[in-house]
């Protein structure tokens, strides 16, 4: 991808694009491995396959790799996940023992190339204990959560932690997420790509046909909740919040719209309990779409009048900076990286409860000009905040910061 980065000036301007290249340089050469557990699905996948061939462009020798695990690792990792979110969970010492032995074998697969890296990007809890397995490691190596870990349940957290002690740094997305650990922690958002296939412009007539593929009225109003498929987005609530709101506005529909990801052994059974809470209705669209539907994904975002990300727990939600990217207003759950990204009142409205999202829906379907202003403040908002060239000066900058821990002063030629 020759000059990938000069593409970003139209969106971020070019001297942004120029400090990019002007952070990187003192990078160049060194070897720089992502680890995470899927290639596909959820938004650790999609921001890696942008930031890895950016750092590539910029000099750096970035390798993306992906650990593997049988349908009990990836059950023991979503308890993980689960209880880092506070679920009252149990990680048993059977599945804990199964856990450190996947990542055993991933380690013996990946020695070579995690002994000789740089700096090494772990992320989330699934790949954890590698670095305990790679004691010839040479590179400073750092723990990347995703999640949010605001109020996590105390016994999962300290069974994890267990990997983490001696990791070099760790990042969290919000300083709320921030956990006691006994090294350097930086904050670092995720964002959005202007560029990909989820966020480019798109002609009236491709969204046209997506409505027409999933049966959507385009003379109704829409409201629509992109996510995948899982308790702690809250898709039986967003229905609850849809029936409300349809008293007072009976054209409305609703379009649900996501699947799965390769690490989550839930997701059918949250889309089993979502069809049965949809009754047969015809206005609501539940719609399954493989990970690859990113231009789907794009058109529904622009048919839409109004947004939702109506979670209950929440690390970011990628979804609400897409949606807001493309002027729409969202109602989103108060909650974890949602507060970060919708300003109450301004770029949008967080809500804890169905029936304060219903009340927020229809306060907009009966104010159109509200709607329209609230969602161009909404794309000024992300676009000076959670685009990823944002995202990747801060990467390169935590990079510098662990390559010269020892100095006091770095220069930047």
């Amino acid at each position: 991808m020759p000059d990938l980065l000069s593409q970003y000036a139209d969106a971020v301007g070019v001297a942004a694009v120029d400090h990019l290249r002007q952070l990187a340089a003192p990078l160049r050469g060194i070897r720089v491995v992502h680890v995470n557990s899927t290639r596909v699905g959820g938004g650790v996948a999609e921001i890696l396959s942008k930031l890895v061939p950016l750092k590539q462009e910029l000099g750096i020798d970035a390798r993306w790799e992906v650990i593997s695990g049988d349908s009990l690792f990836f059950k023991t990792t979503k308890s993980f996940h689960n209880g880092l979110q506070g679920s009252k969970v149990t990680v048993d010492p059977r599945e804990l023992a199964h856990y450190e032995e996947t990542n055993a074998e991933n380690a013996t697969e990946m020695r070579e190339l995690l002994e000789e890296a740089d700096i090494v990007f772990v992320h989330d809890p699934q790949p954890a204990p590698l670095l305990k397995l790679v004691p010839r490691r040479r590179g400073k190596w750092i723990w990347r959560c995703h999640i949010d870990v605001s109020r996590p349940n105390r016994r999962v957290w300290d069974q994890l932690s267990v990997f983490l002690s001696g990791y070099d740094a760790s990042i969290f997305s919000l300083a709320a997420f921030a956990q006691g650990l006994p090294h350097t922690q930086y904050l670092i958002p995720p964002s959005i790509d202007p560029l990909s296939e989820k966020n480019m412009p798109l002609e009236e007539a491709d969204v046209q046909a997506v409505r027409d593929e999933f049966g959507i009225d385009p003379s109704r109003d829409m409201i629509l909740q992109v996510s995948r498929y899982d308790r702690f987005k809250d898709p039986v609530g967003v229905i609850q919040a849809y029936r409300l709101a349809k008293r007072f506005s009976p054209g409305l529909q609703l379009v649900l719209a996501g699947g799965g990801a390769d690490d989550d052994p839930e997701a059918g059974d949250v889309i089993a309990e979502t069809q049965a809470a949809a009754d047969g209705d015809p206005n609501i669209h539940v719609l399954l779409l493989p990970p690859d539907a990113h231009r789907t994904i794009n058109a529904l975002q622009r048919a839409a009048d109004i947004v939702l990300q109506k979670s209950t727990r929440e690390g970011f939600g990628l979804t609400v900076s897409e949606a807001m990217w493309k002027g729409k207003p969202v109602i989103g759950g108060d909650t974890g990286g949602i507060r970060l990204q919708i300003i109450d009142s301004h770029t949008g409205y967080l809500v804890s409860t169905p029936e304060g999202a219903a009340l927020r829906i229809r306060f907009l379907l009966h104010r159109r000009k509200r709607l329209e202003e609230m969602g161009a403040r909404a794309r000024d908002y992300v676009r000076d905040n959670f685009l990823l060239t944002r995202h990747l000066r801060e990467y390169l900058t935590v990079m510098i910061s662990v390559a010269n821990r020892a100095e006091e002063r770095i220069e930047l030629e």
